[in-house]
């Protein structure tokens, strides 16, 4: 959405295919960064953006093993001193408005992408789609790139396959409720044995609960009342509302996986996004990167498909360009993966915590460090300024 908006005020012809008629879904990947919230500035979104029912958290807080290491986001440079979480969906309409204002956008809503159209010594010459009647339909374009996820279609169809990086965990996600005296922020608790995260979104918690990787159908058998003790064990504040779990049809798994293409892009086909690279929960930094790869992409992208042709090796510049960032902060998540939470879902390993957490705890400048990776991250991108808009007056 966020490439068809830029594409669009290029003056670029673009159409988004979305399969569901709209974006109400239970996503919970809702976390809006600093180097984001930024970026809507740019693009004149940003008052637009506070309008919607969202939660700001301005701290993140963590004990590991015990030792507390709490990471003020207040320090961050920019105007954006914290993280937001919104609901997707509103997220989505938010950008989809701004690019229908376009008269070169469309937005194809119930229209299910199946497969790539293929012709000889061209490549990607399109795609073939299920539309809202149901009939099959073929559409042609310049450029495809595939923004459909860790479960991409046009990426099966290619028969391209990720290098996959092993995870520890997967994740139970539920939600508690929360009461206005309750404190706000996020809050992770790491154990030898367990480990969950306590999201504040404002009348809830959303919790992620995290497990060794695949336990589910193991740790559900022992019932939900395991489940109940072992959180009001955890975080004590919340044991007076477990019993609002009162079965695992509460409880949804997010299987986390780690991987990433070693070619993003083909003669007239581009990855971007979880297609691309999927990432794991940690540091919540999926919306963000994926952002940032379309913005790259449309700063790169706009003069040539407004010519008609777009060469191939512009796509292997958006990949070697975002490729770095995306695999600093991959090495990062397989780091935190092996040293905190493997030992945590395990329960095997020492019950002292890592150097590097200590560390992180006693020195103010690296609590800052940590800050600025997971709110603005490495190789932040700007808005083309064929984009930018002033932001509206009130």
């Amino acid at each position: 959405m966020m490439l068809g908006l830029l594409l669009a005020r290029g003056g670029v012809d673009v159409t988004v295919m979305e399969k569901h008629a709209d974006f109400l879904r239970d996503f919970r990947g809702d976390t809006v960064h600093a180097s984001t919230l930024r970026l809507l500035d740019d693009l004149g979104l940003g008052g637009d953006f506070q309008k919607l029912t969202h939660r700001v958290i301005e701290s993140i807080g963590m004990s590991v093993q015990g030792v507390p290491v709490d990471i003020d986001l207040r320090r961050i440079p920019g105007p954006h001193k914290h993280i937001a979480l919104v609901p997707q969906g509103d997220f989505l309409e938010l950008l989809a408005t701004a690019a229908q204002k376009e008269p070169t956008f469309r937005l194809l809503r119930s229209t299910e992408v199946l497969e790539p159209l293929h012709q000889s010594g061209v490549g990607v010459v399109g795609v073939r789609y299920r539309g809202p009647d149901g009939q099959i339909a073929e559409m042609r374009a310049d450029l495809t790139v595939a923004c459909d996820g860790r479960g991409s279609a046009l990426r099966a169809a290619m028969g391209l396959r990720p290098k996959t990086f092993g995870t520890p965990m997967d994740v139970w996600w539920f939600r508690l409720p929360r009461s206005d005296g309750d404190p706000p922020g996020l809050e992770g608790v790491l154990t030898s044995g367990h480990a969950m995260i306590v999201i504040d979104r404002g009348d809830y918690y959303q919790c992620a609960y995290i497990i060794p990787k695949g336990a589910d159908s193991q740790l559900r058998a022992e019932g939900i009342e395991s489940l109940q003790r072992t959180v009001a064990g955890l975080v004590p504040a919340l044991a007076d509302r477990v019993g609002e779990l009162t079965s695992f049809d509460d409880v949804k798994l997010l299987d986390v996986q780690l991987n990433r293409l070693r070619r993003w892009y083909s003669d007239g086909l581009l990855l971007i996004g979880d297609a691309a690279h999927a990432m794991s929960p940690v540091g919540g930094v999926g919306i963000n990167l994926a952002v940032a790869d379309a913005v790259a992409a449309a700063r790169a992208l706009a003069v040539p498909l407004r010519a008609g042709r777009v060469p191939t090796r512009d796509l292997a510049r958006i990949q070697a360009r975002r490729w770095v960032p995306t695999a600093l902060i991959q090495g990062m998540q397989r780091v935190i993966h092996a040293r905190v939470i493997a030992a945590a879902v395990s329960g095997s390993g020492s019950a002292a915590p890592p150097l590097a957490v200590r560390v992180v705890s006693r020195v103010p400048f690296l609590r800052s460090v940590a800050g600025y990776a997971v709110a603005i991250g490495p190789l932040p991108e700007r808005a083309p300024a064929y984009a930018r808009r002033p932001a509206p007056h009130e």
